[in-house]
């Protein structure tokens, strides 16, 4: 074994000398993509530079394997610059610049290439990460949802769910994209009419980077909110066959690429977990297996035209695992725990037209969901009489967008529309408990209908593009009911507004108002065979929005921000069966919105949000955000009380720092105050209410009146790479929850006697015998669902 490790030292210590890497690409115009000639490439602080051909191509040589910044400069055109470009000897980086001209010749301000993007249409509340930043985030996981939760206004539920809450905002309020198609589902188990889940399902190695709009939202991004995500991915390389293989504690994975022919490369990924075996180890009641599988295909037909196919899909699996049940909050678990298979898949098409002034993106589009799940009493499925829950749906949608971007003079036009046929189809049976006592919701359901959209954005820079203004306009309608089908009921303006007080020192401000159509679930429910909620004329949730804030970009490569907002909520979906808003929910495992509602709920979210962000410098890097915010909506009775989301307090802070040798280490350390939750209600211990149950029923009269712990938890990661001839290897350490935090919520469960291995033996005990059997009462007792599960993951990824 002596002689392995020094053979093995050897190879390495071999392999990486005199090994360097390269980074190639383009540099066009951003409208019109002609290359531009003799433009400047160069690394900041270095004599390493170059400039481009007559095709617009650049190529730097010799680079040693590590992180780099690349600024792209020329007269006439803004300069451009990309940071934290991870260079490896395995392939060529290939970094494409689309240069926006400048609309005048600047003589007082200099605009100086940022770190840190801002379009004209959102010069604020917008993120850019790269992919170096979501690879190296401490407890992320190479999970872009975690990180996306170290920047202000987000709240996190628990440390094993990646909802994402933004300023306030249910889950369900946001949008995804992916090289410009809308894909509903980025996370594995997905919770239905929401969007969170566990586990994410985008392939970290498919990621340029990813554009983070938690307001100031374009126009040609509709249906949300609360944020928009753009996922920007990578091109397959070009000059000869590779991949990637990764091996973790939670899956494994492995990505092939190369070129097909001269105008062609691809990109395909596939990953398993077994996720399931350590659940297992670590005693948890329920076991994931998840599959997902990405792909990507460009086909650039000339220097005007290019086409791209985009492929993502998940399988998914949750099993109970029966076994443990050795304390009461395992069987608590399993008890309320349903089993949930679930897949889904989006392809979709995008072509772009390139023209003189402009170009245009046309985006086809399916994806579909396909979720069940069942539940018996006490898991015994030997007899349909024990059924509680028997859940089947499938959402599927059909799209075709068309968009046309274009400068005339000093104005620039984005406008464009598009279409959706969309099918869902239910079938539900379900005991419940409801404010009128116990019911049992058994119906099918199959609905479609057409939605359409126009929208159009003008944006303009002026006073030597000191200010920039951009006015957008959005319609959106659909045949579902007659309340949504005018397009003028949902008219949706937003105006933004930036101007640099100095050339670091800028001042914004968005305003708008967006509309949201409540999800499937709610759409397709049925009672008699009716669309109940169509009868209850249901419609668009809407939400007025300003937002404005400073933003200070220094010379170390860092930025300083602070914004204020205020969202205005009004005809959200009020649940008749739970008396509560929509709004309300969502942040959990299962199904939201099957049920009848009413738009009727209003409410708000407003705060400060404060933000240094600390781009790689000298080798380090960070983040330090604080949020201050509430989150209201109404109750029952049509009073403001805070809501679920309502985090008031949440900080952040993340440092890592890059050593010598290929060494870089990271930790991550997260605050945030108590979530509200609603007290249980004294009906819960009827026998009759348990019977159907089997939990506890919420008293919504007092709805988010008590608050759990906060949330106070670290993370760390340590990475190690090495670089050889061809290939690269990189170890990780990642320990998400260092400190073992658990937060959790009382639950009620039976009190029944045990047995001396802690197993509860006999049926449950009623504290009544002698009252009628309408009024009889079982023993119940509090238990904590919080795990505080400390969960290490320790990584290998190879790279050819």
């Amino acid at each position: 074994m002596k002689h392995l490790i020094i053979l093995f030292t050897f190879f390495l210590s071999a392999g990486i000398q005199a090994q360097t890497g390269v980074i190639q690409g383009t540099v066009t115009d951003a409208l019109t993509n002609e290359p531009i000639l003799l433009a400047t490439v160069s690394i900041p602080g270095t004599t390493t530079g170059t400039t481009t051909d007559l095709e617009g191509t650049y190529k730097l040589e010799g680079l040693t394997p590590g992180l780099y910044i690349l600024k792209v400069s020329y007269l006439g055109y803004e300069d451009q610059r990309r940071d934290e470009i991870q260079v490896t000897t395995a392939r060529p980086v290939v970094l494409d610049f689309r240069l926006e001209e400048q609309s005048t010749q600047l003589e007082e301000v200099v605009v100086k290439a940022s770190p840190f993007k801002k379009p004209e249409e959102s010069p604020l509340s917008l993120r850019t990460i790269g992919v170096a930043e979501i690879q190296r985030n401490p407890g992320g996981n190479r999970d872009i949802s975690k990180v996306i939760q170290t920047l202000p206004g987000v709240t996190t539920v628990s440390s094993f769910r990646n909802d994402l809450i933004i300023r306030g905002g249910a889950p369900n309020e946001n949008r995804f994209y992916l090289d410009d198609v809308e894909v509903p589902t980025i996370n594995h188990f997905a919770t239905q009419g929401a969007s969170g889940g566990p586990v994410g399902l985008i392939n970290v190695n498919f990621i340029r980077e990813v554009d983070f709009y938690s307001g100031a939202f374009p126009a040609n991004r509709g249906n949300a909110l609360s944020s928009v995500f753009n996922f920007q991915q990578v091109d397959g390389r070009s000059d000869r066959i590779g991949g990637t293989a990764m091996i973790s504690a939670t899956d494994l994975g492995a990505t092939l690429e190369g070129p097909i022919g001269d105008k062609t490369t691809f990109l395909l990924s596939a990953r398993r977990s077994y996720l399931q075996f350590l659940f297992q180890a670590l005693g948890l009641p329920f076991l994931p297996t998840y599959n997902d599988f990405q792909a990507k295909v460009k086909y650039r037909i000339d220097q005007k035209n290019e086409l791209t196919f985009i492929g993502l899909g998940a399988i998914d699996q949750f099993t109970l695992n029966l076994d443990a049940n050795e304390t009461e909050e395992q069987q608590y678990l399993i008890n309320n725990l349903p089993e949930s298979p679930q897949w889904n898949y989006t392809n979709g098409l995008v072509y772009k037209h390139f023209t003189d002034q402009g170009y245009w993106t046309f985006v086809l589009s399916r994806n579909m969901l396909d979720n069940r799940a069942n539940k018996y009493a006490d898991n015994d499925n030997s007899s349909e009489d024990n059924k509680i829950l028997d859940y089947e749906s499938r959402e599927i949608e059909n799209k075709v967008r068309i968009e046309n971007t274009t400068r005339i003079g000093d104005y620039k036009f984005n406008l464009g529309g598009g279409y959706e046929f969309v099918k869902y189809d239910n079938r539900t049976f379900n005991r419940i408990f409801t404010s009128a006592g116990p019911q049992t919701v058994d119906f099918r359901s199959d609905l479609n209908f057409h939605k359409m959209a126009l929208f159009g954005q003008v944006s303009r820079k002026w006073m030597d593009d000191r200010l920039i203004l951009s006015l957008g306009l959005r319609m959106d309608a659909n045949t579902f009911s007659d309340e949504m089908i005018n397009p003028l009921e949902q008219l949706s303006p937003r105006l933004s507004i930036s101007y640099a007080l100095t050339d670091r020192l800028t001042m914004n401000a968005n305003t708008g108002r967006f509309y949201q159509l409540p999800p499937y679930t709610v759409l397709g429910y049925q009672e008699n065979g009716s669309l109940i909620n169509r009868e209850n004329k249901i419609d668009f949730i809407q939400a007025d929005h300003v937002v404005a804030g400073l933003a200070f970009n220094t010379v170390t490569n860092s930025k300083i921000s602070v914004e204020g907002y205020y969202k205005s909520y009004s005809d959200y979906p009020f649940l008749l069966h739970d008396s509560l808003t929509l709004a309300n929910l969502g942040g959990d495992f299962g199904v939201i919105g099957n049920e009848p509602a009413i738009s009727k709920s209003d409410g708000r979210t407003y705060g400060v949000e404060v933000l240094f962000q600390q781009r790689l410098y000298k080798g380090f890097y960070g983040i330090a955000a604080y949020t201050l915010g509430w989150s209201e909506f109404e109750d029952k009775d049509g009073r403001l009380v805070p809501s679920s989301w309502d985090a008031r307090h949440i900080v952040n802070l993340t440092f890592g720092v890059k050593f010598g040798k290929n060494w870089e280490a990271g930790i991550n350390w997260r605050f945030q105050t108590g979530l509200p939750y609603t007290p249980f209600s004294s009906a819960s211990d009827l026998a009759q209410n348990w019977d159907v149950n089997g939990r506890a029923i919420p008293d919504y009269t007092r709805l988010n009146t008590l608050r759990s712990a906060p949330i106070n938890g670290i993370d760390i990661r340590l990475d190690k790479k090495w670089f050889f001839s061809r290939w690269s290897l990189n170890v990780y350490l990642d320990i998400e929850n260092l400190t073992a935090n658990a937060v959790g919520l009382p639950q009620l469960i039976l009190d029944r006697p045990l047995d001396e291995n802690n197993h509860p033996v006999g049926g449950p005990v009623i504290t009544n015998p002698n009252a009628p059997a309408d009024q009889q009462r079982y023993a119940l007792k509090e238990i904590n669902d919080a795990t505080g599960t400390r969960i290490p993951s320790i990584g290998v990824m190879v790279e050819w």
